[in-house]
């Protein structure tokens, strides 16, 4: 995992691929590595932390089941399925056993009948919380734009 603390001190020259500037050097599990443009591998997702954290969350629920359990402590499987709306009780079940797998979600039985079972973020998925509703702030502020860009390529 790359972080702050992490990353290498110095860059020594930028790589530009299709007019985006990317650093030389990058920092992977403390080790600093040169980046070159033929020795990057972008088809390996399951060795790049990055590709195999959004292919588990980026989906179509997952992040929005991040940011409703966050706004509350716990909730059960209907309220959080309300709250949703569009979202069917089968991938709502599919997206918390994912969630739940990768330790962002914790799901609570309690022992009545009818079953009571509710969910809530844990440690980790708390962690990754500001992280997203940076997402959401950043969209907000520039929805109105990517619209009229979209609207514009229509045209073309």
């Amino acid at each position: 995992m790359v972080s702050k603390g992490n990353i290498c001190s110095t860059f020594k020259q930028e790589v530009s691929v299709r007019e985006i500037s990317y650093p030389e050097v990058i920092n992977v599990e403390n080790q600093c590595f040169k980046m070159k443009k033929n020795e990057i591998n972008f088809a390996e997702a399951e060795s790049c932390p990055v590709r195999n954290i959004l292919d588990r969350f980026g989906d179509k629920w997952s992040t929005l089941v991040i940011l409703i359990l966050g706004n509350y402590d716990k909730l059960r499987f209907n309220e959080l399925q309300k709250m949703i709306g569009t979202v069917s009780q089968k991938m709502l079940a599919v997206t918390l056993k994912k969630l739940e797998a990768d330790g962002l979600v914790t799901r609570k039985v309690y022992p009545q009948v009818p079953p009571k079972v509710e969910y809530s973020l844990t440690e980790l998925g708390s962690s990754l919380l500001p992280k997203i509703e940076s997402l959401v702030q950043w969209a907000n502020e520039n929805m109105a734009e990517i619209t009229e860009n979209r609207s514009l390529s229509e045209v073309k």
